[in-house]
């Protein structure tokens, strides 16, 4: 057992069963970015693979009452890492019963994941790696910085459509327009033809054009057909 005081403990496996974990007493946001960091450092990954999130976590919240003092836990964990509760409980140092969190089915589709092996194999390698991650200090990190922050990128899009005509070139207009005068963080657009790159729409799950993904931050969201209406691109930045 840890004792009695409270802390978030955080979880993030690869798909070849290494994990890195970190025990934050100051129970801070963000941690799942930090541990996305620490695997493209670990694995020297191209980027930081943050499709993990939130399939491939689990996670502990342990406070106590300051009316009661009694001791509260919940822990939760994702299909994909259900099965690796008593082992997280070993690293977390207590004895609890875990729940399994439904997973999102766009974003945990197993087809959907391993379309990113091609970019990330190390992820699928099993290193027999289990790696603590220690909290910083308040003065090396500022707490609750915004994910813009720790994303050099800010937002990313993607445009997918079927040939460049009149019809294309005015949504794109409309799109760059809307993102220009709604967000204040850096963006990127990329508009894909699915004609010249079908493997592209393959690994995104793109049945029908036009389709505008918001890849980055996660979860990735995105709409389907014609764009008629701003309050569509807002339920996609926000």
């Amino acid at each position: 057992m840890m004792g009695s005081e409270s802390f978030k403990a955080i979880a993030l496996f690869t798909p070849g069963g290494d994990i890195v974990y970190c025990i934050d007493p100051r129970k801070r946001n963000r941690w799942h970015i930090d541990l996305c960091a620490k695997l493209q450092t670990l694995l020297d990954l191209s980027a930081a693979p943050h499709f993990l999130v939130p399939c491939y976590t689990a996670t502990l919240d342990r406070w106590i009452d300051p009316h009661t003092q009694q001791t509260h836990c919940v822990a939760e964990a994702y299909p994909l890492v259900f099965d690796y509760a008593p082992l997280l409980n070993a690293l977390f140092g207590l004895e609890v019963e875990w729940k399994r969190v439904s997973c999102d089915t766009e974003m945990c589709d197993p087809i959907a994941i391993a379309s990113y092996y091609e970019q990330f194999p190390q992820l699928w390698e099993d290193h027999d790696w289990v790696v603590r991650v220690q909290h910083r200090s308040v003065e090396e990190r500022q707490p609750d910085l915004s994910l813009e922050e720790f994303n050099p990128h800010g937002y990313i899009f993607r445009l997918f459509v079927s040939g460049n005509h009149n019809t294309t070139e005015r949504l794109l207009h409309k799109v760059h327009l809307f993102l220009e005068q709604s967000l204040s963080q850096p963006y990127t657009l990329k508009v894909i033809d699915i004609l010249k790159h079908p493997d592209l729409a393959e690994q995104d799950q793109v049945l029908a054009t036009p389709t505008l993904l918001r890849v980055w931050p996660q979860p990735m969201r995105r709409v389907v057909g014609e764009i008629e209406y701003q309050e569509q691109l807002f339920r996609l930045i926000h």
